[in-house]
């Protein structure tokens, strides 16, 4: 067992004692996962894509296409049948769907959505300005006069063009840039406007949709997939969510502070030992008093599941954050999840590093009793005091023969600067390329460590991230 603790100046510190006077050895380190639901997964979704474009390739004569006003249009509608399709799948990747949360995990969904989203903006503004520009040069029009034609003689086209408005807005907000910048509140909620622009497109496929309008079907097969997705969307994020409430109860039974600006919240309820639960996972949790019933936020659960009670440990970031730490014991608190693959089961290797920066630390330190032994954990904090969980983590270090770094100072300080380096991360841990890594932090430390990683030699697909956003 190696147990180290650094100081600014790189400088061994430290003795591990245990946790709470536990002697007992943590859980098992959990199997492995293979991939082969999420290849199945992706299978149907390019079968899925390729059904959609399909009536049209069917409906085409060859030589209809003959002059550029076809052309035009050809790919205008083809477009459509892609932006309907990805609009489907991307309300379904929202859906909170047990199935895919269990086989892509929320961080997978949440680039999967974030790069689908790109995509079909792009469909949509292509099929938009295709069929504007072919139907006007069909009739003799000026590009402006053939969308006034279009809203005031197309059944259902005004809708169709306000669901394009939603899309490109939600699409501008997805950008990370701007996505940081807004607050969660209201990046959340606008979010949500796609279930109203799946609503508004919906009419003018069927009443405009060369291959849609027509009984038969094709017709029949594209309402079958509304329906279906009406009906994951019920289960996942209303009916799912009612029936693990109402079975757990769960409520408030401590809160303590960790430091100056970090609680630990203690929720105790009924049948814990029957909650599946990950170390790593997180819940969207909703506590139902006064001020913070009506706001829903994303939070890791920071130790293993135990049977008897769950914990977040949360950083004071804003005004809903801060409220937690006035939460009453007995306050009840609504849960959505579990959620995501950023666990132990998910890794491709034996062995693990994990990479903490902060409160990134709480879902790393409930994982840490899940995997096998002789992990390594490197946490990063800019002052002894923004070390969370330290006995904790003695403890696993001793019981589970866990390597443990605290690297403290600023990023240009000479210790930090030296480990998280690609030279010094191998030094720390030279079989890293035979490793999984684990990063949790700052958006800041988490970015400088995948370059890091990257330069080091570390595959992308061994790099773990936690990704909280949907």
């Amino acid at each position: 067992m190696t147990y180290q603790e650094l100081d600014a100046a790189g400088r061994r510190t430290g003795t591990p004692t245990p946790y709470g006077g536990r002697s007992a050895a943590p859980p098992l380190a959990l199997p492995r996962r293979g991939p082969a639901g999420r290849r199945t997964l992706g299978a149907l979704f390019w079968l899925g894509l390729a059904a959609a474009v399909l009536p049209w390739w069917l409906d085409t004569p060859p030589g209809s296409l003959a002059g550029p006003a076809d052309l035009l249009t050809a790919a205008g509608r083809i477009t459509g049948l892609v932006a309907g399709y990805l609009l489907l799948v991307q309300v379904l990747l929202m859906s909170r769907l047990g199935v895919l949360e269990r086989l892509l995990g929320g961080e997978r969904i949440s680039r999967l959505h974030r790069d689908l989203g790109a995509t079909l903006l792009v469909a949509v503004l292509a099929h938009l300005a295709l069929l504007v520009v072919g139907y006007a040069q069909v009739e003799g029009n000026s590009v402006l006069a053939e969308v006034g034609v279009l809203l005031t003689d197309y059944q259902d086209m005004v809708s169709a063009f306000v669901a394009a408005g939603i899309m490109v807005t939600v699409g501008v907000t997805g950008v990370r840039a701007i996505r940081r910048v807004l607050p969660y509140e209201l990046w959340y909620h606008l979010h949500l406007t796609s279930y109203l622009a799946l609503l508004l497109g919906y009419g003018h496929q069927f009443s405009n949709g060369a291959q849609l309008y027509e009984p038969g079907p094709v017709r029949t097969g594209w309402i079958a997939a509304y329906l279906a997705l009406v009906a994951a969307l019920l289960w996942g994020r209303l009916l799912r969510p009612l029936h693990f409430n109402l079975r757990h109860r769960l409520e408030v039974a401590d809160v303590v502070a960790e430091s100056t600006d970090t609680v630990s919240i203690y929720l105790t309820g009924r049948r814990l030992n029957q909650i599946d639960l990950l170390g790593g996972q997180y819940f969207r949790w909703r506590f139902l008093n006064a001020g913070g019933w009506w706001q829903s936020h994303p939070f890791s659960v920071s130790a293993a599941a135990n049977g008897r009670w769950l914990r977040l440990t949360v950083k004071v970031v804003g005004s809903h954050t801060a409220d937690l730490r006035d939460l009453e014991p007995g306050t009840r608190a609504w849960a959505e999840g579990p959620f995501g693959t950023f666990t132990a089961a998910h890794r491709t290797r034996e062995r693990a590093l994990l990479i903490a920066g902060g409160s990134g630390i709480a879902p790393l330190r409930a994982m840490l009793e899940e995997l096998p032994a002789g992990a390594a954990l490197i946490y990063r904090a800019r002052q002894p005091a923004d070390v969370l969980l330290h006995e904790e983590l003695e403890w696993i270090a001793r019981s589970r023969q866990t390597s443990v770094w605290y690297v403290i100072g600023s990023r240009d300080d000479p210790g930090p600067r030296q480990v998280m380096s690609p030279p010094g991360l191998r030094r720390l841990v030279p079989d890293l390329l035979r490793r999984d890594v684990y990063l949790c932090g700052p958006p800041g430390l988490v970015d400088h460590a995948v370059q890091v990683l990257r330069a080091a030699g570390v595959r992308r697909r061994n790099i773990h991230l936690a990704n909280f956003e949907l």
